[in-house]
């Protein structure tokens, strides 16, 4: 994906205010619409697994449920990103895998998002079976085929190779950049 890191150093960097106004410039409401958001991003033609993955991801910033992204959301999104503590990004990875919100993630809810983030990166260098095949064995411990949000951070946090993983699938650095920037 690149190296983004004096992007990132520069986004950091930005003050309150900054940050506003670009906001501002790419949602002139203040509110963000799904529909906005992947216009901004400039995905068109997604598959139905990209699709629903960029829908999970909206309604996962959409903190409060009421179908837009204000911009004490966006904030908190992107601090989430850029500089959050590995229990709050690992919290936030398993509400969007848990795309049911019945307080689990399974083999296929795994899947599902992991083939869609590889649909929309066009990063397909290892396959979504492998690596949750992968997770399973190692963190899911009972061996239910199914995890808690406890099972999860616990079990992610004691892989190294997991975390890592998990770090580059999930690296929504290109989109952050995109929103910051906006496309050129």
């Amino acid at each position: 994906m690149g190296n983004h890191g004096s992007n990132l150093d520069d986004i950091l960097a930005e003050d309150m205010h900054h940050w506003y106004n670009k906001f501002m410039r790419e949602s002139p409401s203040g509110l963000i619409t799904l529909f906005e958001l992947k216009a901004i991003l400039g995905l068109r033609g997604m598959n139905e697994n990209a699709n629903s993955y960029v829908d999970q991801v909206f309604f996962t910033f959409d903190m409060d449920g009421d179908g837009y992204i204000d911009f004490v959301e966006y904030i908190a999104a992107v601090s989430l990103m850029l500089k959050g503590e590995i229990n709050q990004k690992l919290k936030w990875y398993f509400k969007l895998f848990n795309q049911d919100g019945n307080g689990k993630i399974d083999k296929e809810e795994l899947e599902t998002i992991f083939s869609a983030i590889q649909d929309i990166t066009r990063n397909r260098n290892i396959d979504p079976e492998e690596i949750v095949s992968l997770i399973f064995e190692r963190i899911d411990m009972k061996g239910e085929g199914e995890m808690t949000l406890e099972e999860f951070i616990e079990g992610a946090k004691h892989h190294d190779d997991i975390m890592d993983m998990l770090k580059n699938l999930m690296d929504l650095t290109p989109v952050l950049v995109i929103i910051v920037e906006g496309r050129q």
